[in-house]
């Protein structure tokens, strides 16, 4: 029973997965309406490394994605949310040492995020929340996975890691990796990382302050990262440049 309504949950979360955390957008802002304690505490130089190092997690998601969509053939891994789809059950590349490669890079990604903000609080409350949303999401598709290979899914099921991935085990994909099928997965990941820290940043200054203080930097990546965004919906939408056989 128990089983069942994690299941019926997950199918929820799954279908409204791109939503579901806009219902932080309160909790962010509450965290950023005050100065940056790490800033006030142990000073700007210690405040650039903490920032640096939120980035470089919310970035080491996103890696752990491309790295994952780079090998993938064409009709699993996608971003699907109105029911589950897979032609073919992926086992090489990252889902040799970890079942939901996409899901751990999303849960470092959205930490990397969370950790910018500089709240304790809202940190603990994301970190339990990714438990129980991902749990959920993963219990629907395993689910989904087992009544669509069988002994297969749980032979390779029994052998690989839920979620933390082993370190060991990599088994080389048939397919050669790809970064034309990355750009044209991940760019909208890319841009929603930048826009995030942008946003978390600017707008506690103005919180803050009372006033906007753009930093040039932010600017210049952000401005960069637009453009780059811009291209590739174009190509995508446009052209078959970023088309690759079987992906």
């Amino acid at each position: 029973m128990i089983d069942e309504i994690l299941v019926r949950q997950g199918g929820w979360l799954f279908r409204w997965r791109s939503y579901v955390l806009l219902g932080f957008g309160p909790l962010i802002l509450w965290a950023i309406s005050g100065s940056e304690p790490i800033a006030s505490n142990f000073g700007p130089m210690i405040d650039g490394l903490y920032e640096a190092g939120c980035v470089a997690l919310a970035l080491a998601g996103l890696a752990i994605r491309a790295l994952t969509a780079g090998f993938v053939p064409r009709g699993t891994s996608g971003r699907n949310t109105s029911r589950q789809i897979a032609d073919s059950l992926n086992v090489t590349g990252m889902y040799s040492l970890t079942r939901n490669p996409l899901y751990l890079g999303n849960a470092l990604t959205i930490m990397g995020v969370t950790l910018f903000a500089q709240s304790l609080y809202l940190a603990l409350l994301m970190g339990l929340f990714l438990v129980l949303y991902l749990e959920r999401i993963i219990a629907a598709e395993e689910r989904f996975l087992m009544a669509q290979f069988g002994q297969a899914y749980v032979d390779w099921a029994t052998s690989v890691p839920a979620f933390f991935p082993r370190p060991s085990g990599w088994v080389q994909p048939e397919l050669a990796f790809s970064w034309r099928t990355v750009l044209k997965r991940e760019h909208s990941s890319m841009m929603a990382i930048l826009a995030s820290l942008f946003v978390i940043d600017q707008t506690r200054d103005f919180l803050y302050l009372s006033k906007a203080s753009f930093d040039p930097a932010w600017l210049a990546a952000l401005a960069v990262a637009t453009v780059a965004y811009g291209v590739l919906v174009w190509m995508k939408k446009r052209t078959r440049l970023l088309d690759v056989d079987g992906r």
